[in-house]
């Protein structure tokens, strides 16, 4: 007995069919906003990843609401962030270096007004370290 993997809708203008029971719909709509609230938190906040919330919130609210859906992949702030990473699976130079040099900006200054404890430290270096490695494996989009 396996289980099904259902993938993320298409970033499209059309996406998966909204569920048919009027709860679940409300449920995921609900989610994806949270979704959404965190994933701009964490455009601010260096250790918090934006877009792995984003594109959970394109998940809710593919299965819940066309409009919400489209919103969100046509929003001007994210929109086109979020295109680029699931439908080309990478990122442009500028936002890697933006999101390279916010993350460490906000380690350093973690570390050197709020942080003691040298192993609190060490873990955040290491986190820091391993999002740093993952954005620049990401492929470049050239535009």
């Amino acid at each position: 007995m396996g289980t099904e993997f259902r993938s993320l809708p298409d970033l499209a203008d059309s996406p998966a069919v909204p569920s048919a029971h009027r709860v679940t719909r409300w449920v995921l709509v609900g989610l994806g906003s949270l979704l959404v609230g965190i994933g701009v938190l964490g455009i601010f906040l260096p250790l918090l990843p934006s877009t792995v919330f984003f594109l959970g919130a394109a998940a809710a609210y593919g299965r819940s609401s066309p409009r919400a859906y489209r919103w969100l992949t046509t929003n001007r702030w994210f929109g086109q962030h979020l295109r680029d990473y699931k439908e080309e699976r990478g990122a442009t130079l500028a936002a890697k270096a933006w999101s390279i040099g916010t993350l460490w900006a906000g380690i350093g200054v973690t570390e050197v007004f709020f942080i003691e404890a040298w192993w609190l430290r060490l873990a955040l270096l290491g986190v820091a370290g391993a999002v740093t490695l993952h954005l620049l494996t990401l492929r470049t989009i050239r535009r």
